[in-house]
């Protein structure tokens, strides 16, 4: 089930919504590849994508923040920084047991839970912050 981009997700920071953006591409290419049987090479891809490119949009999304002086930084630093060990114990889980069905499926809970619930509530606040710099 592709994960769908709505307006409902948007933070109007359009960095950070191009950002999200892309996240939701690599998702959805992941999903589409479990669909037709590929899942298991891209959840190898999905992880490594997920260590390099997560990692500078949450630094950007960090540094906005700081700019702004956002209230809930350290909060949302913090939210970012347990997802990120997350994606670490994914890795490690995937180095030992491989591309399993299980692996797949936990992969696809654990980042498009997370991924879709954090804009949706965090970093829509944050977009919503943001409005009175505009």
């Amino acid at each position: 089930m592709a994960v769908e981009w709505t307006e409902d997700l948007s933070t109007d920071v359009a960095l950070i919504d191009e950002q999200h953006k892309e996240i939701f591409r690599r998702v959805n290419n992941m999903l589409e590849a479990c669909k037709t049987g590929k899942g298991k090479d891209a959840v190898s891809g999905m992880l490594l994508f997920m260590e390099e490119y997560v990692v500078s949009h949450f630094k950007a999304e960090e540094k906005a923040q700081r700019e702004v002086a956002y209230p809930r930084y350290t909060q949302h630093k913090s939210m970012h920084d347990r997802f990120l060990e997350d994606v670490q114990d994914l890795k490690v889980k995937f180095e030992e047991e491989g591309p399993t069905l299980t692996m797949v499926l936990l992969t696809n809970k654990v980042v498009v839970d997370w991924l879709v619930q954090h804009i949706k509530k965090t970093d829509k606040e944050f977009g919503q912050y943001m409005k009175q710099f505009k």
